[in-house]
């Protein structure tokens, strides 16, 4: 039995629904909590669906009785409880940096999980049901679904251009409505009452006043922080998928953002505007009436280091943001700058919307702003420079609280570095400055990873071209493309001493000097110079307390810092304040395996387990272990290798979100049409066909993982429109053998014992559920490349249990 367009439609509307719903969730949880709830909303999605699987497994019969009735209820459930599943879920108390202290919080976040893995729950049922009912037509429903999905994730891309998140939970409500209207039309006779509530639900989704879709963001946020002072309020708010803006004046205080401003400085800054991208990165849009002497406490910071050292006539400065940096080099009377910002509202902001408040900044004729990512500019451009400046890009307090240990960052790895370096002119510098951290963490990793990339250059001493300082918040590091003279050093410390900084490493320092000012118990970061630019650096970083080896394109986590052997003495400090040493979002991303293994064990293993005489699977026979085996695989290889190529395309399209949306719908959309395509395929020969293309997905995968610094290097040259086109192009021929595995083992099964296919569904869903969460700790722990070859592993082995299935 054919199942009519009608419901491949419904089928492919409720997927798309389901992962743009899953975007959504990332994008709302970015705002009102952190980052590194991304990898979480993947494996609670996939915890729906292999609930789903089992649900079905063990109801098939009497359901599929009633498919139209159980598919419209699904869908309009889905409708009702995705804004409803978040409003509650954003009322948990849930705070990752109490995790190892307060257990409440465990039993917080695993209550978040499954409630929001309920609506995914509900769009499985639809398509699991469909597989079940038209099963002689498996390609075309699992196509339907994974098409819709992949149109899902671009929809949500273009609905986040347009309205506020909150607000596309309205949207949401309404896909699943047309969805059951569409069921509803191949017997409307019979489906009258669900005509009558898809319509209701239509009608409320549309008259809800939107302020009762309300974000609760964290307490802990910076700006809920700001907001307690007396006289603040927001006025501007901007929304993008890069993030949401809030603008915030106080009328009462006066807002005061200057990082690292040395304690001796007798100037403030002018009037500020607070600037916050999803509740937190406070930067601050500076009032300027161009005169330079009202910024003449930008020369009291640790950036200004490079400025006093040399006169330079041209500057680049990467993560211009706001415009602190621009502002710093008019000050110092700089006849050019470029300045690169990633975010064309921040750009928007400055450039005409308080133009007449910034006096004109982005405007002046000695500066260029480019609305672009720093690597994909410098990879475009053969422009040199006297001084390359890398903002301070994120905010302290998350970066203290170790909040984004899990986030992918290519502007600080090696491979970085060397090409800041290439545009730095002949006796130029780059400079870095960081947040200070007792004891030193991303300091410490930071010049290790700058060290690997000048001797990975060829340079053989770097000690010769590298001066650090310190203040009492911020630490700057200057990178020079030559050998740092005595009357550079003479300058740094003459800057030092006016300022109250001390200098942390030049060519020739002493230890003496390094712990006058701004006195530590020890001179931490001066003792991980020396070690690190000694001759035994790796034995130094293999005894320190934090990880700081280098970070590299493969492991792009300079923020990681996690070590397990120093977990039972952070744990000891606890009671006396070490709390700020736990690496919360590492915990919070270890936690959440834990709990998806379990989840997946209690809520599908086990009833599958426990009931597996329902599913036609002989008491005490082995023959069903192959299936177990085969779909487990393809669960973990499909998911290890799509993240994967998430986080490596995060270099190449510039975002999180843009990379999840391009990766994820090519995927799913090839995948859909190998789907597809794979009916050719269950003709009785599906053995040695099935080798043609999981070979193809270890012969792509393994290519792509060792010449992807090639890829990238190409890419970047290339324009926005060209990256885009080409990483569809690189993804498509992957995504499509990808999608041949599974339908080609579903249709096997249904010919020889049906009654499998939803327990075949639900041991997907189960590995799916794991590994969204164990790839992204994998590439943490052991790089991108190592999680591609786990994958192909597991694809062959899924080849070897093809022929096994019963």
């Amino acid at each position: 039995m054919k199942p009519h367009l009608p419901l491949l439609a419904a089928v492919a509307i409720i997927s798309a629904s389901a992962l743009a719903y899953e975007v959504l969730l990332m994008r709302l949880f970015s705002i009102i909590q952190w980052h590194h709830f991304a990898y979480m909303m993947i494996s609670l999605a996939l915890l729906g669906y292999g609930v789903s699987g089992v649900f079905l497994a063990l109801n098939r019969d009497r359901l599929v009785k009633l498919f139209p009735t159980w598919t419209m209820a699904n869908m309009l459930l889905f409708s009702c409880s995705a804004p409803m599943c978040f409003l509650l879920a954003q009322y948990i108390p849930f705070n990752p940096a109490e995790m190892l202290w307060t257990p409440m919080q465990l039993w917080n976040l695993c209550s978040i999980y499954l409630i929001l893995a309920l609506p995914f729950f509900f769009t499985a049922n639809v398509a699991g049901l469909a597989l079940y009912r038209y099963k002689d037509r498996v390609s075309s429903i699992y196509a339907a679904d994974l098409s819709g999905a992949g149109i899902g994730s671009i929809g949500i891309m273009l609905l986040l251009f347009l309205l506020f998140p909150e607000k596309i939970l309205t949207v949401l409500m309404l896909s699943g409505v047309v969805a059951t209207l569409l069921v509803s039309s191949h017997d409307l006779e019979r489906s009258k009452p669900w005509v009558m509530l898809s319509v209701i639900i239509g009608l409320t989704a549309i008259i809800t006043p939107s302020a009762s879709i309300a974000l609760k963001v964290s307490p802990y946020k910076t700006l809920n922080q700001l907001l307690q002072l007396p006289g603040t309020q927001i006025i501007g708010r901007y929304s993008s998928p890069l993030g949401l803006i809030d603008i915030v004046k106080s009328g009462t205080t006066p807002l005061r953002h200057a990082p690292g401003l040395s304690l001796n400085a007798a100037t403030e800054p002018p009037e500020q505007l607070a600037v916050f991208t999803d509740a937190d990165n406070m930067t601050a849009i500076t009032r300027y009436d161009g005169n330079p002497q009202t910024l003449g406490y930008l020369d009291q910071t640790t950036s200004a280091l490079p400025y006093h050292l040399k006169r330079h006539a041209d500057v680049l400065i990467l993560g211009a943001g706001t415009g602190s940096d621009v502002l710093q080099a008019n000050y110092h009377a700089i006849k050019h700058i470029d300045a690169v910002e990633l975010n064309p509202q921040i750009v928007e902001l400055v450039q005409r919307k308080y133009a007449g408040f910034t006096g004109y900044l982005y405007s002046s004729a000695h500066v260029d702003v480019h609305v672009d990512e720093a690597r994909g500019y410098l990879a475009a451009t053969g422009k040199t420079y006297n001084l390359v400046n890398l903002s301070l890009l994120d905010a302290f307090g998350a970066s203290a609280a170790g909040l984004y240990s899990m986030a992918e960052n290519y502007l600080y790895t090696e491979q970085a570095v060397r090409e800041y370096l290439r545009h730095v002119s002949p006796d130029g510098y780059l400079s870095i400055t960081r947040w200070i951290k007792i004891p030193p963490r991303d300091e410490a990793k930071l010049l290790a990873t700058v060290i690997g990339a000048l001797k990975t250059a060829g340079i053989a001493q770097p000690r010769q071209q590298i001066v650090m300082i310190r203040g009492w918040q911020t630490s700057t590091l200057l990178v020079k493309r030559g050998i740092i003279s005595a009357d550079e050093i003479a300058r740094l410390k003459q800057f030092c001493n006016e300022r109250s900084f001390d200098p942390v490493y030049y060519p020739g320092i002493t230890e003496q000097e390094a712990n006058r000012f701004n006195v530590q118990q020890q001179p931490y970061l001066y003792r991980a110079a020396t070690a690190l630019l000694g001759d035994r650096s790796q034995a130094f970083i293999d005894a320190y307390k934090f990880n700081i080896e280098p970070a590299t394109d493969d492991k792009p986590y300079l923020f990681h810092f996690f070590k397990w052997r120093t977990l039972p003495e952070i744990s000891s400090l606890m009671a006396s304040g070490g709390s700020f040493l736990l690496e919360s979002g590492y915990l919070l991303l270890i936690a959440a395996l834990v709990q998806a293994v379990l989840a997946s064990l209690l809520l599908i293993v086990l009833p599958l387990r426990l009931w597996k005489n329902k599913l036609g699977i002989e008491p005490d026979s082995g023959n069903h272990l192959p299936l177990l085996a085969y779909f487990f695989c393809l669960g973990l290889a499909f998911l290890f290798i799509e993240i994967a190529f998430i986080q490596k395309f995060m270099l190449i399209l510039h975002h999180p979100l843009y990379a999840i949306t391009v990766v994820l719908s090519t995927f799913l959309l090839s995948a859909g049409a190998g789907s597809y395509f794979s009916t050719r395929l269950t003709a009785g020969t599906e053995t040695p066909i099935l080798m043609l293309p999981i070979g193809v997905i270890a012969l792509l995968s393994v290519n792509y993982a060792l010449g992807f610094g090639t890829i990238a290097e190409f890419l970047l040259k290339t324009g926005s429109l060209s990256r885009y086109l080409f990483s569809v192009i690189l993804i498509a021929p992957l995504g499509f053998c990808m999608g041949m595995p599974f339908p080609v083992a579903l249709a096997k099964i249904s010919r020889t014992n049906p009654a499998l296919i939803p327990w075949a569904w639900g041991i997907n869903g189960c590995a799916s559920v794991i590994s969204a969460i164990l790839a992204t700790l994998i590439a943490m722990q052991f790089g991108f490349t190592v999680l591609i070859f786990l994958a192909v592993g597991l694809y062959g082995l899924a080849a070897w249990c093809f022929p096994r299935l019963a």
